[in-house]
Order: C-alpha cells, then sequence, then structure tokens
C-alpha cells in the first residue's frame, strides 16, 4: 500500500547480491508493465537484460552509477539511478510502482535528485526518453524539463530507438 509518509532515499548495495536480485525483480515488473505495450515484448526482453539485470546493475553501480531504492514505510515504492556525464548529471532510472503513481512521489524523487545534482556541483539534469512515451514525457515537461533534441540510435539487439533527450536547469544559486 502507498501511504505517502514522506519518502527516503536508500542506497542499493550493489556487493549485496539478494538485494540487486530484489532491485532486478522490482525494475522488471515495472518496466515489462510499462514498455511491453510501447516497444514490445521482445525489445523489452532485451534492454531488461542488458540495462535491469542484476548483473547489468552490478556492473552499472561498480562503473559510477547511483541507484537509491525509494521507500515510504520501509516499502520500496519505486527506485531511481543517476550518475556524473558529460559536466551535468545524467537520469538513467525514475520509477514508481503503478499502484503508486499519481501520490506526489515523482516530486519527491525528482527533488531528491535535485538535492544530489547539487550536492555535486553540477548545473543540469539530463534523460532520455523514448519518443513513443509521451505520458512520462510529460510528467519530465510537468517537473520543470524541455526537449533540448532527438536522437536516433542502435541500442543493439537488432534495435533502434528514438529519444527526447530532455534537460532540467537548476536555477542559479546566489552567492
Amino acid at each position: 500500500m502507498c501511504r505517502k509518509e514522506g519518502a527516503e532515499f536508500v542506497p542499493v548495495n550493489g556487493d549485496d547480491e539478494a538485494e540487486v536480485q530484489r532491485l532486478s525483480d522490482f525494475a522488471t515488473a515495472i518496466v515489462r508493465e510499462h514498455f511491453d505495450p510501447l516497444v514490445g515484448k521482445a525489445q523489452n526482453d532485451y534492454m531488461l537484460k542488458k540495462f535491469q539485470s542484476p548483473e547489468a546493475i552490478r556492473e552499472q553501480i561498480a562503473g559510477g552509477y547511483r541507484y537509491y531504492w525509494m521507500k515510504d514505510g520501509g516499502r520500496p515504492v519505486g527506485f531511481t539511478a543517476f550518475y556524473p556525464r558529460d559536466g551535468k548529471m545524467y537520469l538513467s532510472k525514475f520509477y514508481i510502482e503503478k499502484k503508486c503513481r499519481g501520490k506526489g512521489y515523482a516530486r519527491q524523487m525528482f527533488d531528491f535528485l535535485v538535492t544530489e545534482t547539487k550536492k555535486a556541483g553540477l548545473p543540469a539534469i539530463f534523460l532520455n526518453v523514448f519518443r513513443g512515451n509521451t505520458e512520462v514525457a510529460a510528467i519530465y515537461r510537468h517537473l520543470g524539463f524541455a526537449v533540448i533534441r532527438e536522437e536516433e540510435g542502435d541500442i543493439g539487439g537488432g534495435f533502434r530507438t528514438v529519444a527526447y533527450v530532455m534537460e532540467y536547469r537548476l536555477p542559479e544559486q546566489s552567492a
């Protein structure tokens, strides 16, 4: 149940195999429900293996990704992953369970990300969102992101994608 008591963000321990497996299972459920209808099961299966398998998550964490559980009342309701790239913070993962959406968690997760970006001394957050994912693109626009360009690319496995690159510029800090 989504209680919205105020989320806490708990780092994922990449050395804990059981925790990484729980995250992979949690991510797979969310991603499968959302992306199978958008990109098809075959492409989604490929993407899940490449980006959300336990092996992929461990590699990402070892390579500098910062994964966090978003928990409310001690129970996971979502997760996020991000890392510095090209002088900005790259938002790689931003997922909330379907039953917990629309309850303000996205704003809490975004506020956490902004705080972490400020701590890192970076001026902006950017991300890629699949062009056909209009509902999610609208959420990012609502949070203050703007489309800065489109990219088309080969993601491997014989699959291609077209994505918006969206960016949120942090407000200038006064001295």
